[in-house]
């Protein structure tokens, strides 16, 4: 789970991490206040409104609407911010992350201008190799971390963090002198590293990264930036956190999956899957690339589905217009073949079959499913095994774009 960064920050606040003072705005006359309080409290005209959605490179993107301006921009008078508030909300930023659709602006973040002397990069995440919480730093701030390790790896600094301890001093202290940085900044930014990765642990964060850490002309540490996503898995203990999500920033479909206790993410390709198991539902997509095609999706249905929530996932499937073709590839375990038969032909009989489908059944009451599908009297194609699924699915897709 994603929330904004004003809402990143407010966690991080709480929890002993500096970063500037800011108002969320709603609306342009929400702007030009914000941007007055901040003027008052710090005596400083200039602020920083920054659109908040949920993905990255909002600086260079652009609105469609308004190809002069970025996603971030700096004013230096309420008037000025009134105005960009007014291009900003309700119109559509597009950034490198957003895709060329981009994604629509509904709330801004106004904050104080900051006298910045250096941008650095914090972040905190799982390093699957190791197994354990990994903070790395930088000095090239400001830059995305994947081109920093792309073109200049060696300037990304990394200390594991043992789970029975958590991060230690000294290790904060070896990336801050590794940073370049000198006392007394030195030893705020071991106070800073501390308490973000007592963040990182407190929230169950799957990611926390700073991008920029900012060290002031008055020596301050301050996050300027937060990037903060959950373990989905830890929520049950964040019953609060969940109110911070935005359902206008995620998809619909993984929306509706959530509602349904269905595992899925949307892909790039066009044949839908839906399969029980993760490591089913990997090898799924793995043999439909194999035979040249690409999966739309993932989603797996899991071991104790219901014929409702694999009717659920089927629409779920079908409403992706980029989808040509479908393939259900179940293995009868807990879940029985006829139940996703039911669960297959109840939700074609409800909305319908306008691509291929082809269903491959192995396991418990396997025959049964089969009869049931070739009882139907649908448009179902079956499949002997993985493989022979994966082709019949491609090439029926293939002949169906020939045609038309």
């Amino acid at each position: 789970m994603k929330i904004h960064e004003y809402q990143g920050k407010e966690l991080l606040r709480g929890l002993g991490v500096p970063v500037p003072l800011s108002r969320v705005a709603f609306s342009p006359a929400d702007v030009r206040a914000a941007a007055n309080e901040l003027h008052k409290e710090t005596g400083n005209p200039v602020v920083v409104i920054k659109s908040q959605i949920h993905a990255g490179g909002r600086g260079k993107g652009r609105f469609k609407e308004h190809p002069e301006l970025g996603g971030v921009k700096v004013v230096k008078t309420a008037d000025a911010a009134f105005e960009v508030g007014e291009k900003m909300l309700g119109n559509t930023l597009v950034t490198i992350q957003t895709g060329p659709e981009g994604k629509k602006v509904h709330r801004l973040l106004v904050e104080q201008g900051m006298d910045i002397a250096r941008e650095l990069y914090l972040g905190i995440t799982l390093d699957r190799v190791t197994g354990r919480t990994t903070i790395m730093a930088s000095t090239e701030g400001g830059m995305d971390i994947e081109e920093v390790a792309a073109h200049t790896p060696e300037k990304i600094l990394r200390e594991s963090i043992d789970p029975a301890v958590g991060l230690q001093p000294f290790q904060a202290r070896k990336l801050a002198y590794a940073l370049g940085l000198q006392d007394p900044v030195a030893g705020r930014a071991v106070k800073f590293l501390l308490a973000l990765a007592a963040a990182y642990d407190k929230l169950d964060c799957s990611l926390l990264e700073v991008n920029p850490l900012v060290i002031t002309g008055a020596g301050e540490v301050i996050a300027l930036d937060a990037k903060v996503t959950f373990d989905d898995n830890a929520m049950y203990r964040h019953r609060d956190l969940e109110e911070l999500r935005d359902p206008n920033e995620e998809d619909p479909s993984e929306l509706e999956a959530k509602a349904w206790d269905l595992s899925y993410v949307k892909l790039d390709g066009d044949i839908g899957c839906m399969v029980n198991g993760a490591g089913l539902a990997m090898a799924t997509m793995d043999i439909i690339q194999y035979v040249g095609a690409h999966p739309a999706n993932f989603l797996d249905v899991g071991g104790g589905a219901t014929a409702e929530r694999v009717t659920a996932a089927f629409k779920i499937i079908t409403s992706d217009p980029n989808v040509k073709g479908i393939l259900i590839n179940i293995f009868g375990g807990i879940m029985k073949c006829d139940t996703i038969a039911t669960g297959v032909i109840a939700a074609v009989k409800e909305v319908g079959l306008s691509v291929p489908l082809v269903v491959r059944l192995e396991g418990t009451n396997v025959e049964l499913g089969k009869q049931m599908l070739d009882a139907s009297g649908l448009n179902v194609v079956t499949a002997s095994n993985l493989r022979d699924a994966a082709t019949k699915i491609v090439g029926l897709v293939a002949k169906a774009q020939v045609k038309s």
